[in-house]
């Protein structure tokens, strides 16, 4: 087996490799794209980090590839699509950097209440000025922690030894995981209002971008202090720089940031209430020699046949197998973001059931497909088609997996029944005659709906003009529709539609559809 390590990595994840009988390890840094592609063709893995984009001509010129794996969290630098066609798998390390971020986040949390970096500066310009530096302690105030998965469960249990309380907001975990945590879950509002230090731990995704902006931060405490290491843009940078001048929060530390490298004209250098680092979060020598030892040892079993773990793209079933399972794969995964985007409150149960042709096969790539889905919404690139089980698992949700031998309505079909604590939620999907992903109900209405791009979701009284009054608000702001479909349960009843469009849609637009008369509720949501 040969391998190429395009990107710099750590000599102990090296060493695993060149350990191995019958591996031939070849590290070739800084390749350009063309030198990459020409090469490609003799190796069975790749292994890189940030610096090398896999992109779609490489993976199409690599005949014996198998594996990609990615030393680190984000998979923006390999085109997945192309991965998964060519049935090249692709790996990364998503709880390499959990420590090293914590640390970094309880740094930034101690400099920023104790005015570290400023005390220094100022020190070291020959003044001595302890009074102006008088900070505050963190025994006794309370952190809210805003995503409570790896990274934010870490920093809980460091705080917690500084006496801290702990809050925190995460709406995919349930109460039961969060009690035994013991800490308090609360509402997103409530968190604000309540925290004197609030810390970011989400992936970055569309539903967040400006996650806190004037809103929230006019929600906050003045005492309050925001600390971000998660992603940049979370975050409303202007909305912050206007925060911090009024003195309407007391500081803010900040690691990540909209541009990256931050430029050199960025108010936020400029303020002395807030301390800044350039992206430091995963960057210690243990982060680095750990996920170079999670991607080698990743790797090697899978090139070995002993395993596949943390696959973003490919479920663990032989060639043949994967072709008839591949539409169904699909289906499930668009099937979960759709739920995703609709349900509310924290899940804690998902059961699906199986009926038709895939029953013959194993099932759980499909499954584990669903989860996914239903998940990445809120996780991101955190959460991928193999550890999205064991992740519901670690927040409370219970995945149950059923294989049915009734005759259903359809011939083939995944029926799945979520419950969360707000509500209960079902959804039924299935092929249409040329392999294409249709939801066929939602709850207990008939739809013929496509799971794709941008979809408007709406729930109205079944009466005269719906249909017209949505065209003309969409028309009104040019947005084409390309698809509509509708069911209700009863003539005048409760009805539903569902609006395929070619475009984006402002919220501004989603409100005025709301306001319409006899609409009950509408939704963007994004496959």
């Amino acid at each position: 087996m040969k391998i190429l390590i395009s990107d710099s990595l750590a000599q102990e994840g090296i060493a695993i490799l060149t350990a191995t009988p019958g591996f031939q390890v070849d590290c070739k840094f800084g390749l350009k794209p063309n030198e990459l592609k020409a090469i490609i063709k003799n190796y069975d893995a790749l292994i890189v980090r940030s610096g090398t984009n896999v992109t779609a001509d490489i993976i199409e010129a690599a005949s014996s590839l198998k594996v990609i794996g990615r030393a680190g969290v984000g998979m923006d630098n390999v085109d997945l699509k192309a991965a998964t066609r060519k049935g090249v798998v692709a790996m990364n390390t998503p709880s390499g950097n959990t420590t090293s971020t914590a640390e970094h986040t309880m740094s930034l949390i101690l400099a920023l209440a104790r005015n570290i970096p400023q005390a220094c500066s100022s020190l070291k310009s020959g003044l001595w000025e302890r009074s102006k530096f008088s900070g505050v302690e963190l025994y006794g105030k309370t952190l809210g922690i805003i995503g409570l998965g790896r990274i934010g469960s870490t920093v809980a249990k460091m705080a917690k030894g500084f006496g801290m309380k702990i809050i925190a907001y995460d709406p995919y975990l349930t109460k039961d995981v969060a009690d035994k945590m013991e800490i308090a879950m609360v509402s997103f509002e409530g968190l604000l209002e309540h925290s004197d230090f609030i810390t970011i731990h989400i992936p970055k995704a569309s539903d967040n971008k400006s996650l806190i902006s004037d809103i929230e931060l006019d929600m906050m405490k003045p005492s309050v202090r925001l600390i971000n290491c998660a992603r940049g843009g979370i975050v409303d940078e202007q909305a912050l720089v206007r925060a911090l001048k009024t003195k309407r929060i007391a500081g803010c530390a900040v690691d990540v940031f909209e541009q990256e490298p931050l430029p050199a004209g960025s108010e936020l250098l400029k303020l002395d209430n807030c301390v800044l680092t350039p992206h430091l979060g995963a960057a210690t020598s243990e982060a680095q020699i750990n996920v170079a030892i999670e991607i080698a040892e990743a790797v090697r079993n899978a090139l070995l046949g002993k395993g596949i773990v943390n696959a973003a793209n490919f479920p663990s079933v032989t060639a043949e197998a994967y072709k008839i399972l591949e539409p169904y794969i699909d289906l499930a995964e668009r099937m979960g973001k759709f739920s995703g985007q609709l349900v509310e409150g924290a899940i804690s149960h998902i059961k699906i059931i199986y009926s038709g042709e895939m029953t013959k096969h194993k099932i759980t790539p499909v499954t584990m497909a669903f989860v996914n889905g239903i998940l990445s919404p809120i996780l991101g690139d955190t959460v991928n088609s193999i550890n999205a089980v064991d992740i519901a698992r670690e927040r409370g949700i219970n995945v149950q997996e059923i294989l049915s031998n009734k005759e259903e309505e359809f011939v083939n079909l995944v029926n799945v029944e979520i419950k969360s604590e707000k509500e209960d939620f079902t959804i039924w999907g299935t092929l249409s005659g040329n392999s294409q992903p249709r939801i066929v109900k939602v709850n207990n209405v008939y739809v013929e709906a496509s799971p794709h791009g941008n979809v408007i979701f709406i729930n109205n009284n079944d009466k005269p003009g719906i249909v017209g009054a949505v065209g003309m608000i969409l028309a009104e702001n040019k947005i084409n529709i390309a698809g509509i479909t509708f069911g209700r349960e009863a003539p005048g009843g409760l009805a539903v539609s569902v609006v395929n469009v070619d475009s984006d849609v402002s919220a501004a637009t989603i409100e005025k559809i709301k306001k319409t008369k006899d609409i009950l509720f509408a939704k963007l949501i994004k496959i």
